[in-house]
Parts: C-alpha cells; sequence; structure tokens
C-alpha cells in the first residue's frame, strides 16, 4: 500500500511539472494562464507531496489492515480527484463535476482523521522504527 502512495505522489509531482511546464510556454508566448490551470497545478503539487510522505507514515505510525487500505485508497482518489475536477469541471467546461470536490476533499480529510486516529491510539512499542537514540548532526 505505501508503494501505492510514493508512486501516486511521484507521478503527481511529474505530471504538476508538465502542466508547468505548459503555463511557462503559454507566458512566454504572450499569453496568459487561465486561473483554473494554476490551481490545479498547485493542488497536485502539494497533496502529491503529501501523498509520498503519507507512504512513509503509514508504516511509521504502524496503521495496518483495512485502516491502511481505506487511507490509502480515499487519500489517492482526493490527490487526483481535487486537481482534476478543477481541470476537466473549469478547464473542459464540465461544470457539472464541480461538486464532486466535496467528496474527494471528503476522502482527503477522512485520511487525515484516520491517520490522527492511529497516531493518538498506537502502541508505540508496536509502531514504526521509533526513535533510535541517535543523536541528530546540527550541521
Amino acid at each position: 500500500m505505501t508503494k501505492a502512495l510514493k508512486a501516486s505522489g511521484f507521478l503527481g509531482l511529474a505530471t504538476m511539472m508538465v502542466v508547468g511546464l505548459y503555463q511557462f510556454t503559454l507566458l512566454a508566448g504572450g499569453n496568459g494562464v487561465p486561473g483554473w490551470m494554476i490551481g490545479g497545478h498547485a493542488h497536485l503539487g502539494v497533496i502529491s507531496i503529501l501523498a509520498i510522505v503519507m507512504g512513509f507514515a503509514l508504516p511509521a505510525i504502524g496503521v495496518t489492515g483495512r485502516l491502511r487500505t481505506a487511507v490509502t485508497g480515499m487519500f489517492i482518489a482526493g490527490q487526483w480527484g481535487i486537481p482534476g475536477v478543477v481541470w476537466l469541471g473549469e478547464g473542459a467546461s464540465l461544470t457539472f463535476l464541480m461538486p464532486t470536490a466535496f467528496l474527494w476533499g471528503i476522502c482527503l480529510i477522512v485520511s487525515m482523521l484516520i491517520m490522527l486516529y492511529a497516531t493518538l491510539t498506537q502502541d508505540a512499542s508496536a509502531a514504526g522504527r521509533g526513535p533510535t537514540g541517535a543523536t541528530p548532526a546540527d550541521d
């Protein structure tokens, strides 16, 4: 499951970078970048970084079983659903899709609340690797 989150995060970042280059070509050609394109680009970038972080956080916190599956599925759905709705709803004039942004947002929120629950209820001895006792360098 963590592989899916990390892979989705890296794919999302690559997609975001392609969109960023396209935005640059628009600007370099003297055209403006539509607001919907900028909004989708920003959301995909930030949420994709969080997907990678979540891929590392799940085992570190010790989330397993159905909760792990729920967090992974809902997070990936929200990661792609939010920018997808912006790009398709506004960019492709499929405005009937816009209300689904609430669904994708709720998926992200629920996945974060599951992680909160797991964090607050975890058994410190069973969670991830835990502290190593090493002192961090202050370089």
